[in-house]
């Protein structure tokens, strides 16, 4: 197994690393940090081998912290920023991850990780129980960041008010009471990040609340006065689901 402690100074983007790492079944997460200060200190004392670390970190950036860390543990960047990609090769990091990332790329860069530190992990015995006090797991977040109309552009939208999302290509509309708001991401990508439940895709252009659906009839779901088609394909899961609520 291949120890990972989960960095970022944001608490949603902890949580996604986090429950990303627990379907990789030869990732075991040893903690999560908000502090890159605190990662540096945890690595420094052993028992940590695969770092996924955020380059824009507040106190010690991403870049400093590969700097300081040397050879005690592999890494993968994670960051909204593709600029900063060549500077952290040249450290030799495993991978360079864009957020938000969605799980089939994350799978990739840990393929990558095992590739290289599989025969070293397997020659060492575990040491999670030398592994100190690591911050507990950030608490789940109750919200969630999506991409705005401009570079560094971040709305935050709580889950509570989303309605549903409509995907078309590579454009998604999240729609919450009153508003609507565009964003350039995938539905899938999105779906990836979102709790379950309350949501789920219910076709291959639409993601729902369960909490605010209104009415079912048939196969569509009514959130509000929108109609909203249920897909053959997610029909039986979906009838499941609301038949366990």
């Amino acid at each position: 197994m291949i120890r990972c402690l989960a960095v970022d100074d944001e608490a949603y983007a902890v949580k996604i690393i986090a429950d990303y790492i627990s379907k990789v079944p030869f990732l075991t997460l040893v903690g999560t940090t908000t502090s890159a200060i605190e990662a540096l200190s945890l690595v420094q004392q052993g028992g940590v081998d695969l770092v996924f670390l955020d380059i824009q970190m507040p106190d010690l950036t991403g870049i400093q912290f590969l700097k300081l860390c040397g050879s005690k543990c592999k890494v993968i960047l994670t960051t909204a920023y593709p600029e900063y990609a060549l500077e952290g090769y040249e450290h030799d990091v495993i991978d360079y991850l864009l957020k938000p990332i969605p799980f089939d790329r994350f799978l990739k860069a840990a393929q990558k990780a095992y590739n290289q530190l599989q025969p070293a992990v397997a020659a060492t015995p575990p040491l999670l129980n030398q592994v100190p006090a690591i911050a507990a797991p950030a608490p789940e977040a109750d919200y969630m960041f999506i991409k705005g109309d401009s570079k560094n552009k971040f709305l935050k939208v709580s889950y509570d008010d989303v309605l549903y999302i409509e995907g078309l290509k590579n454009y998604v509309s999240v729609f919450t009471p009153g508003q609507r708001m565009v964003t350039y991401q995938t539905l899938r990508d999105l779906e990836e990040q979102l709790p379950k439940p309350p949501f789920f895709r219910v076709h291959k252009s639409y993601i729902v609340s369960i909490d605010q659906i209104r009415m079912i009839d048939g196969h569509t779901i009514y959130i509000q006065d929108q109609a909203i088609p249920i897909g053959e394909t997610y029909r039986d899961e979906f009838y499941k689901l609301i038949r366990e609520e």
